[in-house]
């Protein structure tokens, strides 16, 4: 079972994610949706397109863009659609 956590809650949870270049991508049904906000912020993967963000507020506290996912992976990457990873401190064990 893979767990995502940040500032002590549990973000996501789930035993059915994808590794890729080493970071665990979770079913976006498995994230309690209720710690996320869409964020305007975008960025581009050569071979995965464009990654779209969410920000974490947790507890009060926000953590901008720690949350990234690709709404039209390519098809290359075409395993991580409907999946989200996490970066910025967000602690994934699994």
């Amino acid at each position: 079972m893979a767990t995502a956590t940040w500032n002590g809650e549990v973000i996501a949870e789930s035993d059915d994610t994808v590794i890729v270049e080493g970071n665990h991508y979770f079913p976006v049904e498995s994230v309690h949706q209720h710690f996320l906000r869409p964020s305007e912020t975008t960025s581009v993967c050569p071979w995965k397109g464009t990654a779209n963000y969410y920000t974490l507020h947790v507890n009060g506290s926000e953590n901008p863009d720690a949350v990234w996912y690709y709404a039209e992976p390519k098809p290359e990457a075409a395993e991580i659609k409907d999946r989200v990873a996490f970066w910025k401190g967000v602690d994934v064990v699994g």
